[in-house]
This record gives structure tokens, C-alpha cells and sequence, in this order.
């Protein structure tokens, strides 16, 4: 049988062959993994012992390095890190840098500060009870609930610091940085914790131990936002302080072409955010997309490089099916991304305490992935500060569209009649998804997106 499978132990040669560098290090890396079996294997006592005692060695291998060097090896493919020897310029959310040069300001060394400095959310241990269940950790289950946190968390951070913001080192933080990790801290007292997605995610599908796709986790962002600006009379007080606007397909079930963004919906998002104060106010914009079957479609993959270009890039959530990342950045056709496959200890960020230890909120390591390689299911996610910059926004879209040979990844309207007419002609081109899967507009839940257990 091919595949992963043992075989009996064969005698050994007269003249044995040594073993190959690759042979050799999936040796390590499964003798490691492995061997932590062996105390329970010979184990004397009870079988109720045993069987305890196998429990308790498979949660240390789930959680361990072994079990991540496994998952990075089959699941998100051969570990890629640091930076290539390509001399092309890296885009990190809309920041260009030219990585060929000694440039101080937009050379190697600045893009690796940047890209420390963005926030990273990882699994988490010895948290709080998830609601009525009986989860204290997100192990193998809240990748893409932890992807999604670090998405919105660098939404925040452009919006409150700026995006020339970065960790100072050896310095303490500043109180709006303070203020930031604690809304993503892990317990409900925490805005936008795990707990509370899960809570507001309950109509898309969102449990404890469960997996969700690009799709619900937008929704479920919509929902936890406005569930916490009731009741708030200033929107600047919100705890985000912007509105949000998920981009997709009609609401009246019809199928085709690229998700919509209209400009009459943004704005009235907007207005209700501000409860009628202003007509414009910062907006988060996420764009859930399904851009293939298997894989990306090749048709897709300039655009998706392109966006990362836009001064109001967030990046996008997806990955593997099992293995949701946070990609920030592009190098030609390698998407950098950060993983939130980490399992560390939860910690509690006190908004008040500027000595808070926030290193677990950070990462140095740099990994990237082929972009072709990725799971079709992703979300983009855009931030614009005011009326202005969403215009800029919105005019860099239209030329993407106009210029992806008949495949936008999403389309611009001014109102919901052209809306439709744009979406009628997107969907003579090109389709995002395959017209024999359920329409997920007519029941949220319905047709999601499988992401598995790692």
C-alpha cells in the first residue's frame, strides 16, 4: 500500500545505503513525535491507566513542535521562511519596499520591522470556558477565528496609530497599543475575544471545537460589531470605531459573476454607524470570495497580488483547508503570511498596564506560500479612514476590475440598479463558484466551506 503506511522490519543489507538528508529528517521529525509514546507503549499498570496515560501523551503531541512541524510539512506545504533571493519589491499592505537595496527607509531591514510589528493572534491555552462548553483552548479548530482577530486588530492599529506605526524596541507600549490587545483578549469581558465571536457566529454555524470558513467569519464580524455599538451615543467611543461593510453577492439569491461593492450600501453603513450624524465615517470592508474549486484559479492570481498594493489593504484571510493564515504581504506570485498555528499560554492584557508583557502578540519568523497553492475560500479585508480615501479605493478597484481580463475578484457600483447590471455582466465572464454548490444567500449556514481538522 502507497502512502502512509509501516512496513515490517526488513534485515538490514551487508552494505547498507546511508540515508538521504530528506530520509533523515522525517526520521527526526517522526521519531520525535512519535517518541513520546514510548513510556505508555510499555507501560505495566492498568489499562484504565494506560488509556489515560495515551490521552494525555496525544494532547502533548497536538500541541507540541513536532505535531506543528508536521502540519506545516503536509498541510501548508514545505516550510518557506525568511526572504527569497528574488530582487523584485515587496508589497506589505500597501507599503512598497525594495528589499535589492540599502535603502534605510524602504529596504530589507525596514520591511522585516514592519512585518514584526503587525500584530499575530495564535491558538491559545487555559483560557476561560467557552460559553456552555467545556473549551479552554482553541487548539486545531480557531484558526481562522484568530486569523480574522489579527485582521481586524491591524484595521485598529492603522486607524488609532497610523500605518507608519511599529513595536519600539525596548521601549514600553504606548496606552492606544495597551487598548488594542485588550479587545482581543480571551475571555467575554473582552470585545472581540473568541468567546464573543463564537457567541454572535451562532446563525453562521460558529461553535466551540468547530470550523468555519471565510464566509461566516465575515458575517459573524458584522453581527459581534453591531452588537456592540448599541447602546453607545458617540460612535468615535465604540470599541470599533468605524463601520463595517461585508461585499457579496445579491441578497435575492441570484447566482454569477463577482460580489458588488456598492457605494449607496457603504454609505448608508456609514450613516447608520454615526446614528445619523455624518454621511461618511472610517469603514472596514470585507470581501469573502470562493475563487475556483481545488485551488485559486490561475485567472485570479494577478489581482490578488495587486491588491496587496492598495494603501487600504488589510491583507486577506485563507490558507489550506485546516490551516487558516493571516496574509499580509506579496513577493511575485509567494504570499507572506503570519500563522496562528503557535499554541502559547493565554494571557490577560490589562488596558491600565503599560509593562504588560505583549511579545506573545508579535513574530520575527517570515513565512510565505505560493499563492497558487491556496485554498479558493478567502476574504479580503480593506480599511478607509474617511470619504476621500474610499474614493481613492474605489477607483483603484474599478481599474483592477477593467483590467483582469474579464475575472474581477469583486466589481463597483453606485447604486443598487447598477449594482445589478454590473453583476449581470461580471457573471457572462466569469463565475466564483460552482453553479451545482447551494446558494449560501438563502441560508447562511447552508454551503459553507469546509476547513478540517488539521
Amino acid at each position: 500500500m502507497k502512502g502512509f503506511g509501516f512496513r515490517e522490519r526488513e534485515e538490514a543489507p551487508d552494505n547498507p545505503k546511508p540515508p538521504s538528508s530528506s530520509a533523515s529528517s522525517w526520521s527526526t521529525l517522526f521519531s520525535s513525535a512519535l517518541s513520546i509514546f514510548d513510556p505508555y507503549i510499555h507501560s505495566q499498570s492498568s489499562p484504565r491507566h494506560r488509556h489515560n496515560a495515551w490521552a494525555s501523551a496525544v494532547k502533548r503531541i497536538v500541541g507540541g513542535g513536532p505535531m506543528r512541524r508536521i502540519h506545516e510539512r503536509f498541510v501548508l506545504g514545505s516550510a518557506r521562511t525568511g526572504v527569497s533571493n528574488s530582487t523584485s519589491d515587496i508589497w506589505l499592505l500597501g507599503v512598497r519596499y525594495n528589499v535589492s537595496s540599502d535603502d534605510e527607509v524602504l529596504g530589507l531591514a525596514s520591511f522585516e520591522q514592519d512585518f514584526s510589528s503587525r500584530v499575530i493572534m495564535t491558538y491559545r491555552k487555559g483560557f476561560d470556558v467557552i460559553g456552555d462548553s467545556s473549551y479552554t483552548t482553541d487548539v486545531n479548530w480557531g484558526c481562522m477565528l484568530r486569523s480574522s482577530q489579527m485582521l481586524v486588530a491591524q484595521a485598529l492599529v492603522f486607524h488609532r496609530l497610523g500605518r507608519s506605526w511599529r513595536k519600539p524596541p525596548g521601549k514600553l507600549p504606548s496606552q492606544e497599543y495597551i487598548e488594542i490587545l485588550q479587545l482581543f483578549g480571551d475571555s467575554e469581558a473582552s470585545a472581540f475575544s473568541i468567546h464573543n465571536l463564537i457567541l454572535s457566529g451562532k446563525i453562521y454555524g460558529l461553535a466551540a471545537g468547530s470550523w468555519v470558513g471565510p464566509y461566516a467569519m465575515c458575517r459573524s464580524w458584522e453581527i459581534l460589531v453591531r452588537s456592540k455599538r448599541e447602546g453607545v451615543d458617540n460612535c468615535s467611543e465604540s470599541q470599533l470605531p468605524m463601520a463595517i461593510y461585508v461585499v457579496s453577492g445579491d441578497e435575492d439569491g441570484e447566482r454569477g459573476g463577482a460580489p458588488v461593492l456598492c457605494i449607496e450600501d457603504a454609505k448608508k453603513r456609514c450613516y447608520e454607524f454615526s446614528q445619523g450624524q455624518s454621511d461618511w465615517t472610517p469603514i472596514l470592508l470585507l470581501v469573502p470570495l470562493v475563487l475556483g474549486l481545488e485551488n485559486v484559479n490561475p485567472r485570479y492570481i494577478p489581482s490578488l497580488c495587486a491588491i496587496f498594493s492598495f494603501p487600504q489593504s488589510l491583507g486577506m484571510l485563507g490558507g489550506k483547508p485546516g490551516a487558516s493564515t493571516y496574509m499580509i504581504g506579496i513577493q511575485d506570485q509567494e504570499v507572506f503570511y503570519l500563522d496562528p498555528h503557535e499554541v502559547q499560554p493565554a494571557v490577560t492584557i490589562d488596558s491600565d498596564n503599560l509593562e504588560a508583557d505583549t511579545s506573545s502578540y508579535h513574530c520575527s519568523v517570515i513565512r510565505h506560500i505560493p499563492l497558487e497553492s491556496l485554498d479558493p475560500s478567502l476574504a479580503l479585508g480593506f480599511y478607509c479612514r474617511d470619504k476621500g480615501d474610499f474614493e481613492d479605493f474605489c477607483s483603484r478597484a474599478s481599474k483592477l476590475a477593467e483590467e483582469s481580463s474579464g475575472a474581477p475578484l469583486f466589481t463597483v457600483a453606485d447604486t443598487r440598479s447598477s449594482r445589478k447590471n454590473s453583476n449581470d455582466a461580471a457573471s457572462v465572464a466569469t463565475s466564483h463558484v460552482d453553479p451545482d454548490e447551494p446558494d449560501l444567500s438563502l441560508d447562511p449556514a447552508e454551503g459553507e466551506d469546509d476547513w478540517q481538522l488539521l
